[in-house]
């Protein structure tokens, strides 16, 4: 009988322990910048689609400038969080729109930069990005509900 107490003990304290949760330990890194999360998406994008000299200079335009009316975005909704204030309907309609049109003008933008080939590797790197991110947001809800 005490083996199996023991067992179970083990078991139980071996599951809390196992995977620790999402504290605030990773709020406390610093955020990169604007600018460096550019340079990195830009090497990553000339590693996997062969780009040109000028294609990075580019292309490295177009995220920066991405980059930072995201970052300007961000603090906005998060000082709207902390305030407590609520988007209306309206409000999130109009947010969805304005990143519904920004995505299909990246999208416009990358066509006139990139080959063919490099157009639809990317059209396919950014796919497989979207689809793990819905994956991670699905995995976080089923967390939460626990």
């Amino acid at each position: 009988m005490k083996t199996w107490i023991l067992a179970a003990v083990l078991c139980v304290s071996t599951s809390v322990f196992a995977q620790p949760g999402r504290g605030d330990h990773h709020k406390e890194r610093e955020k990169l910048t604007a600018e460096q999360r550019t340079e990195l998406q830009v090497k990553k994008m000339t590693l996997e689609l062969d780009l040109t000299d000028k294609q990075k200079a580019d292309i490295q335009k177009l995220v920066l400038d991405r980059n930072k009316k995201a970052e300007t975005e961000m603090a906005k909704h998060k000082a709207d969080r902390e305030a407590g204030k609520v988007p209306t309907k309206d409000e999130r309609f109009a947010m969805q729109s304005k990143r519904l049109d920004e995505q299909i003008a990246m999208k416009a933008e990358m066509k006139k930069v990139l080959n063919d080939e490099q157009f639809e590797k990317w059209q396919k790197m950014h796919q497989k990005r979207k689809d793990n991110f819905k994956h991670r947001r699905k995995n976080l809800k089923k967390e939460k509900r626990r």
